[in-house]
């Protein structure tokens, strides 16, 4: 109880200025409904402030997936994730602020008494967005480290050291959620309102982010089980998948720290001049004449240069991060159309009836990357006639020409470029000369906690993974 009140007065505090984040207008009778709807914030909030971050601390997927680099400091650009305790930090967060905020949300919404039928069906509508957003959760989870604590988590007085569980056994289970969760919404009906901070309690927008995350689930698991795969992406399409960038699934931030981007406090409030692009990515850019690099990055002098990944890059003599990411209300995140379209051109090659060819959804994911980030018609017309970028004419194979270009596509979503490119293995990355381990790590180590608190079963879960390092294979990256 007294975490709910905590809750309430920390929520109440940080959303009550004119800039108001969530505008809760709930009905303060329902007693169950409030706290409900505050700790469903709450854990909103934080997932996507989690995936969105570029705090050393927390969230180092853009220095994995050499998009950004460090100047100063570069322990992290080089694979060294122990000394600040990074995977306990993302592991806490998830676990502590973010599912079991969830789960008591869920808890209190089971326990409401509706009065009225469209009561009910809003109450349904709360208890589904949950359910999907907990399945997101903890498929972030499974794609950090592999097999993870499920089916014992999150009750610490019946399982105080849960076992962890097979990741692959876990991802089906999310997939019969978000599919059980997805046909129960009804978009007829509201349900968190304003309290949802995504979609503004719009169910059907809802439903399409679900339906986009077991596509997402089912092209990652291809390559275990292609018959499930196909079933289970043929039906999540089937079902209704983002389609355009209106319905990405995006919290709005605003201008105000603690509801700012936290890219812009990491970056800017911090008045630390810490990150830098990477060669990596503007020489890619620069050699497809792409013109998304004016909104990706600034200039140095005339032209666009990076930062050697893992070096000590001198902040003044490179591009540095473009001004529209840099903005305190610029959005946060975690699905959109051109990773949709991304997903859906994997599928075809995969031989995933899923309709139109790789070359209509690979155009689509460039377009609606593009489209985002404020590209005129015609310079994306330019961009796709090119026989560089042209899915005819492009260099490689399949996988090749989808991975090049999701690797800027997902530009500044680093946890999923990383998934991108652990999936598909492309493009062609090369670990720092100084890196702990001599290749982009695969995964994340488990938390240096769990060998004080939970040590057997850490250490069955490591033995069944082939190992607690840094480039083990989780289960469906086996290509």
């Amino acid at each position: 109880m007294k975490k709910i009140l905590l809750t309430i007065v920390v929520l109440t505090g940080i959303f009550s200025c004119t800039d108001d984040i969530t505008g809760l207008n709930q009905n303060t009778k329902d007693a169950t409904v409030v706290p409900a709807a505050y700790l469903f914030t709450n854990a909103q909030k934080n997932v996507v402030d989690q995936m969105v971050s570029t705090s050393v601390n927390f969230n180092v997927f853009r220095l994995f997936t050499q998009q950004w680099t460090e100047t100063t400091y570069t322990d992290e650009s080089n694979y060294d994730i122990g000394t600040r305790t990074i995977p306990d930090n993302h592991w806490a967060v998830m676990y502590r602020d973010v599912l079991r905020d969830l789960k008591e949300s869920k808890s209190y919404l089971q326990l409401y008494e509706p009065a009225t039928p469209a009561e009910e069906a809003e109450n349904a509508n709360r208890i589904a967005i949950v359910d999907i957003l907990t399945a997101y959760s903890y498929s972030v989870l499974v794609d950090t480290f592999g097999d993870v604590p499920y089916t014992e988590s999150l009750d610490i007085e019946a399982f105080p050291n849960p076992k962890y569980d097979d990741g692959e056994t876990i991802y089906k289970d999310l997939i019969a959620k978000l599919t059980a969760a997805s046909a129960s919404l009804d978009s007829g009906y509201d349900s968190f309102g304003t309290a949802d901070l995504v979609y503004g309690g719009n169910a059907g927008k809802w439903k399409l982010f679900a339906n986009s995350l077991r596509l997402k689930l089912a092209i990652n698991l291809d390559d275990v089980d292609h018959a499930y795969a196909t079933t289970q992406a043929l039906a999540a399409v089937a079902d209704g998948v983002i389609s355009s960038n209106s319905d990405n699934a995006a919290l709005k931030y605003l201008s105000a720290q603690p509801n700012a981007n936290p890219v812009f406090v990491d970056v800017v409030a911090s008045g630390r001049n810490d990150f830098v692009p990477t060669s990596t990515v503007i020489e890619k850019m620069n050699g497809l004449n792409d013109p998304r690099r004016a909104k990706f990055f600034t200039q140095i002098g005339d032209i666009y240069e990076g930062g050697t990944p893992g070096s000590s890059n001198n902040f003044d003599n490179f591009s540095h991060i473009g001004d529209m990411l840099l903005e305190p209300t610029f959005e946060g995140l975690i699905m959109d159309n051109a990773e949709v379209e991304f997903l859906l051109a994997e599928a075809v090659e995969r031989g995933i009836a899923v309709g139109g060819t790789s070359t209509s959804h690979y155009d689509a994911a460039i377009t609606a990357s593009m489209n985002y980030w404020g590209v005129s018609s015609e310079d994306i017309a330019s961009y796709l006639a090119q026989p560089s970028v042209a899915y005819a004419t492009a260099t490689g194979n399949w996988k090749q020409k989808i991975g090049e270009q999701a690797y800027l596509g997902l530009y500044n979503r680093g946890f999923e470029c990383w998934t991108s490119y652990r999936r598909l293995d492309f493009p062609v990355l090369t670990a720092p000369d100084d890196a702990e381990v001599n290749q982009v790590p695969t995964r994340y180590t488990y938390p240096a906690r769990e060998e004080t608190l939970n040590a057997s079963n850490l250490e069955a879960a490591s033995t069944a993974i082939g190992g607690n390092t840094l480039t083990t294979k989780l289960f469906w990256d086996v290509n």
